[in-house]
């Protein structure tokens, strides 16, 4: 399975009617927060695979206008075409905002999915915004990474972990991939493919299960 992972800054070559044949290359489309929704919503338009996103700290106006036509993952575990995937949005708490946690909340987010982290017999792809502390992360208090993901990774042991937050650009020596125990940490500003293992891709929507809060939900419109 081709997955797109983007975050953080909109792609001027994916943003045109030009990018139709290459975004339709892709079975599956990611979001890692910080993006416009009208950006996600061309995407999703454009590709024909279903885009999935989690909130990243600059992402209050989706209260507003929320990306039409693809499926919020944040604080969920989905299976798609095999794959198991959970998000985890928002960044550590810096000031008073949507979309921030301490790493206290952020342990207690995670708690509340331990059952049906059990029931699926873990996971193979985190997503979230903010990285790992100590690991793609930066000194400011803004751009500090999350204790409770190395826990989280010592845990479950993902295959991959896809993250934003932290732009390519801030420094010259940001590492886009970092090796972790079993996991694979990506940085996916702006843009970056990942292909993954997967069982056939297919249009029936009953493919996608969904879990939030202990109980299942329905995608926010079928594929």
């Amino acid at each position: 399975m081709k997955i797109l992972c983007i975050s953080d800054e909109e792609c001027p070559a994916l943003w045109t009617e030009h990018a139709r044949n290459k975004l339709r290359e892709y079975d599956l489309i990611i979001s890692c927060g910080d993006l416009k929704a009208d950006y996600l919503s061309f995407l999703v338009t454009m590709a024909r695979c279903p885009v999935m996103y989690v909130h990243g700290n600059h992402d209050t106006g989706y209260a507003r206008k929320w990306p039409e036509g693809c499926d919020c993952i944040d604080g969920k575990l989905v299976e798609y075409n095999g794959v198991r995937i959970l998000g985890l949005g928002g960044c550590r708490r810096y000031h008073p905002g949507e979309h921030q946690y301490t790493d206290k909340q952020m342990r207690r987010r995670i708690r509340t999915l331990r059952f049906h982290l059990w029931r699926s017999k873990g996971v193979d792809i985190l997503v979230t915004h903010a990285p790992v502390e100590g690991m793609g992360d930066l000194q400011d208090y803004a751009h500090r990474g999350f204790g409770a993901f190395r826990e989280f990774l010592d845990k479950y042991r993902p295959k991959y972990m896809l993250h934003g937050h932290v732009h390519l650009r801030y420094q010259h020596d940001i590492q886009r991939c970092i090796s972790y125990e079993d996991t694979t940490i990506i940085n996916v500003s702006e843009r970056y493919e990942l292909d993954v293992d997967s069982e056939p891709v297919s249009a029936n929507p009953r493919n996608r299960i969904y879990w939030k809060n202990g109980e299942p939900d329905t995608p926010a419109m079928p594929m």
